[in-house]
């Protein structure tokens, strides 16, 4: 729906001649920024842990944040912001990324929260969750990228760089959807702890992958996928 024709009011006439503007209109509401969105699953966490509170990163976990943000930082761009999933393993990660990004603003959203997106095709068998899980998840996953993978707003006039800290699930259906590929192959994507995934959404709404869950950076040592 960001499509400048699926902006305007194509029935709305020029008062003096009769006849639409459409040329002009149209030019107003064309993007002309391009976004780049980095997408950061979250560290290592404690698996044991009951409740999402008791689900803190590990010290690799906080290692392999370090390691990102050093990461993030080097590539020398002005990051507009860092939006975060509420869960406790995405707020640590992000807390710690932060710090090697000063004066970016962080928000949380439970937008992002881990879940069961759709129900993957082939099945798995080692992965059922309840089928009301996928209703109900599905539904605020689907919510998240139409929110937040979407061409830039007319208005904006520079590049925007801006990273999304979140999970494994909810990454690989966003980059299933954003590419046009069947969601439903989420699951055959695999991604580290810390990686990085970065989108490119040009004017025209086209979008492109340039990394599919970077740990480049990481010794090998320091890499996982719990």
């Amino acid at each position: 729906r960001r499509e400048p024709l699926a902006l305007i009011n194509l029935k709305k006439k020029n008062d003096e001649t009769g006849e639409e503007e459409l040329s002009s209109r149209l030019d107003h509401c064309k993007a002309k920024a391009t976004r780049h969105i980095f997408l950061i699953r979250h560290s290592q966490y404690n698996l044991d842990g009951r409740a999402d509170k008791d689900r803190t990163l590990t010290p690799l976990g906080r290692e392999q944040a370090e390691l990102t943000g050093h990461r993030l930082a080097s590539l020398g761009l002005k990051f507009d912001q860092i939006i975060h999933s509420s869960m406790t393993r995405a707020t640590e990660t992000t807390e710690i990324i932060s710090k090697h990004l000063p004066g970016v603003k962080k928000i949380s959203t439970d937008l992002l929260r881990e879940g069961a997106p759709i129900e993957p095709d082939p099945p798995v068998s080692h992965w059922k969750p309840e089928a009301v899980q996928y209703y109900e998840d599905g539904a605020r996953i689907e919510a998240a990228f139409r929110n937040f993978i979407h061409r830039a707003d007319a208005k904006q006039e520079e590049d925007s760089y801006e990273i999304f800290v979140c999970h494994a699930n909810v990454i690989r259906y966003i980059v299933c959807r954003a590419l046009q590929f069947p969601p439903e192959g989420w699951l055959r994507l695999s991604l580290n702890n810390g990686s990085i995934t970065h989108l490119v959404i040009r004017p025209n709404g086209r979008v492109a992958l340039r990394t599919l869950g970077d740990t480049g950076f990481m010794p090998p040592d320091k890499i996982t996928r719990t």
